[in-house]
């Protein structure tokens, strides 16, 4: 995926924990092993991480792991299967797909959210299916939650959801419960394992989804949940298929165009991106999906 053209940790108690002591107390390694590790450490005057690969002891996605467990940031196990392997920014933030999403985020946080404009919702668009505008969205939400951004994903689209599927999330009221008036923010689901994150499912498929989302309530949501959270990213349906994603940028004030490799029609998307700014939609940037 290309790129549009940290925080601390959250105590200092987290950080006080060692990456032996870590990776003892979750089984990766025995305590004989970690006292091994620590005689060659001290002997050679390096770092445990080196030691313990030098050793063969340890591979790089445990001391990874032990690292992101020590700055208190948010990362999934190989082998939680309860989500899906598309959250690659949960189960390999460490990879070139999660550097990638990190530089996005950068991007973002300089161009739409920052505190001086109080600008917190975006929404993520595409002209067609499978362009992996959900991909993208689920993704830049966990990075912004790795940030320590309090970070809202909500599922808009009310014709082809994803997102409860990603992040194998339970029943909820969901975004067509919300705006049937059948419930309010609190549908929003935490996101075990990942800190700082919620979703919003896009909840029962409803007869009327382009007049739901017109709605005045959609807007008052929005609003709410800028309220709320730091971030709030808006997932669409494809935008040449539908109205949808135009109704949901213009309620959201911003986009983001999510276009890919070897697929997307040049045209298609320059007709989007005309449509959506013509509507007074700010269009902060455009991805590549090349994955």
């Amino acid at each position: 995926m290309n790129t549009m053209a940290d925080t601390p940790a959250k105590s200092a108690g987290a950080v006080a924990r060692t990456i032996g002591d870590i990776l003892v107390s979750t089984g990766r390694l025995s305590a004989e092993n970690a006292q091994r590790i620590l005689e060659k450490a001290q002997k050679d005057n390096t770092q445990f991480g080196d030691a313990a690969l030098a050793l063969k002891l340890l591979k790089r996605e445990d001391i990874d792991f032990a690292l992101s467990q020590q700055f208190d940031y948010s990362y999934l196990l190989d082998n939680d299967t309860s989500r899906s392997p598309e959250l690659v920014a949960a189960y390999k933030p460490f990879s070139r797909v999660g550097e990638n999403l990190r530089a996005v985020r950068s991007q973002l946080m300089l161009r739409w959210f920052n505190n001086e404009n109080a600008h917190k919702v975006v929404a993520m668009v595409s002209p067609g299916r499978g362009e992996g505008r959900s991909f993208v969205a689920a993704n830049l939400a966990i990075v912004f939650s790795q940030q320590g951004q309090r970070t809202l994903l909500i599922d808009a689209n009310l014709r082809n959801a994803r997102q409860h599927q990603l992040f194998g999330l339970g029943k909820s009221a969901g975004l067509s419960g919300i705006l049937a008036d059948r419930a309010g923010l609190e549908a929003a689901l935490p996101v075990h394992g990942i800190d700082d994150l919620m979703v919003l499912p896009a909840g029962a498929v409803p007869p009327n989804p382009q007049e739901l989302l017109g709605r005045a309530a959609f807007g008052t949501l929005l609003k709410a949940a800028a309220d709320n959270f730091d971030v709030v990213i808006v997932d669409t349906p494809a935008g040449g298929d539908y109205a949808d994603a135009e109704i949901i940028s213009a309620a959201a004030g911003a986009a983001v165009l999510v276009t890919r490799k070897n697929q997307t029609r040049v045209p298609e998307a320059a007709q989007l991106s005309r449509r959506l700014q013509d509507g007074g939609v700010v269009l902060v940037g455009s991805i590549l999906n090349d994955d």
